[in-house]
């Protein structure tokens, strides 16, 4: 049974050139309008979220996530934006095909050991960075890996590993009328992927060989929709 405590899917990232189409893709293309979201000054970048209901991971939800251009990071060059938003292939796939579904992140329940068992893989997810954005409730705040050239790894299907603080940010979601029913990934080496997946405490996802790709099947007021990334 899966429980606040026990690793799990945490978030689908979509990334926009801009916030603003970003929440017009989602209206267009989900049937759902993004709640608020906010700005994290660290990486100058800003979000909007819509809850996703899911059995297996009871507080999922979905970040519209875009480079802010009104703000400047306040974490130093030559170090990067976290999900490769400052990667000009990705920049250039969002210009030509619009908001698309790039990354997912999970909550441990113990990041540093989570971290720990990936470097034995010889896989480095990055370092445990804290994190935070204010909120109408209070600051929210939590720890995430975020690599220094701020790289996905395996194409984006190696999640980013996060542990929240006392409040969870879904917590103050409303129901969206979109349902997360299946995630599902494929690369390459698939095998390696799986070995990272079980280390981490998510074996309860598989991983098929094949091009890299990360599918997400939601049923939103339209109707089933599939979410592919474009790697």
């Amino acid at each position: 049974m899966t429980t606040p405590h026990s690793a799990q899917i945490d978030h689908l990232v979509v990334a926009a050139r801009t916030l603003d189409e970003g929440v017009a893709w989602c209206e267009a293309t989900l049937g759902g309008v993004p709640g608020p979201g906010g700005e994290h000054a660290l990486f100058g970048t800003h979000n909007r979220l819509l809850r996703l209901s899911c059995a297996q991971a009871p507080r999922a939800y979905l970040e519209i996530i875009a480079v802010n251009s009104q703000a400047t990071p306040t974490r130093p060059a030559p170090l990067k934006r976290w999900f490769d938003l400052d990667d000009p292939a990705l920049q250039a796939r969002l210009a030509q095909h619009g908001p698309q579904l790039v990354h997912w992140v999970a909550s441990v329940p113990d990041i540093d050991a989570a971290t720990r068992q990936l470097t034995s893989l010889g896989i480095h997810r990055g370092p445990v960075i804290a994190a935070s954005r204010p909120t109408p409730t209070g600051l929210l705040q939590w720890r995430i890996t975020v690599r220094d050239d701020g790289q996905r790894l395996f194409g984006g299907c190696l999640p980013t590993l996060s542990q929240w603080g006392e409040t969870h940010p879904a917590k103050a979601m409303p129901p969206s009328g979109l349902a997360l029913r299946g995630l599902t990934l494929s690369h390459p080496e698939a095998t390696a992927l799986q070995q990272a997946l079980n280390a981490t405490g998510l074996d309860q996802l598989a991983v098929a060989p094949g091009p890299a790709a990360l599918t997400a099947l939601l049923d939103t007021p339209h109707g089933p929709h599939t979410l592919t990334s474009l790697l």
